[in-house]
């Protein structure tokens, strides 16, 4: 696909590896939404990118139709798509806590809602851009569109107290391919990326010891994974029209321990 002038949604992107693929595809000329819920950041990237914030909840139908009719009114229906919104949480199926024997199992309200912001979430957002993306011509190469997901290693190699988050992120891996052949016929693109442990918000605040062990326990390159690196694969997963329906691990060759 040739970048120079088409319009993108990223989702999750005021921060992190959303915030960098936003960076790198306005470097090639692409027009961006950002969708978010922290508006502070989104605008600023947003702003900053020359594109528009929308403050998007992606577990809400109203708040991404609402995201979609804005980001669209504003650079046009896109043809690239990146979901990157997503979260986690870390609980044991059930446990006994040591020191009073009580034993405790998952909550299954904390375990949809993961569910629900990672997966359905996903898929929310693929369905209706999508069918936005089926209003288009096709480009000069063929194609009408693009969309790229992210996973996590942890849908194949979930450590302990990630069956919510591993399910997630595994239903997305397991979606790909089935949504790269419905939408094949319509020359639109599907492929997901699986992240290892990268320098994101979410690590960020975590004592520099701690970070330093997670980027020694990744056997090559001994270090945390640069959101940039992220945004590089997703790029080139838009510009090679012969990316399609693939789930790749982006990790420097991890496989999680047990914990």
């Amino acid at each position: 696909m040739k970048l120079q002038g088409v319009s993108a949604v990223i989702t999750g992107g005021a921060s992190g590896l959303g915030a960098a693929t936003a960076r790198l595809l306005a470097s090639h000329g692409v027009k961006v939404a950002i969708f978010d819920m922290n508006a502070e950041k989104g605008e600023a990237v947003a702003a900053e990118l020359g594109g528009v914030f929308c403050n998007v909840n992606v577990t809400n139908e109203e708040s991404v139709d609402a995201g979609f009719a804005k980001a669209r009114a504003a650079i046009g229906q896109e043809r690239i798509l990146v979901n990157c919104a997503g979260t986690g949480n870390a609980i044991k199926t059930a446990s006994r806590a040591r020191e009073t024997g009580e034993i405790k199992h998952f909550p299954l309200d904390a375990f949809n809602l993961i569910i629900q912001i990672n997966l359905v979430g996903t898929f929310r957002c693929i369905a209706k851009s999508a069918a936005g993306m089926l209003t288009l011509p096709p480009m000069e190469d063929g194609e009408r569109g693009v969309i790229i997901n992210t996973a996590s290693v942890a849908a194949e190699d979930g450590q302990m107290g990630q069956a919510a988050y591993s399910a997630s992120k595994g239903g997305v891996v397991g979606m790909t391919l089935p949504i790269a052949r419905d939408l094949a016929s319509e020359s639109i693109r599907v492929n997901t990326i699986l992240p290892g442990i990268f320098n994101t918000p979410l690590l960020q605040g975590a004592p520099q010891n701690v970070k330093d062990a997670l980027g020694a326990s990744v056997p090559n390159p001994k270090r945390l994974g640069d959101p940039d690196e992220y945004a590089s694969l997703a790029v080139e997963m838009c510009r090679n029209g012969y990316f399609n329906g693939e789930d790749v691990r982006l990790d420097g060759a991890i496989r999680m321990a047990p914990r």
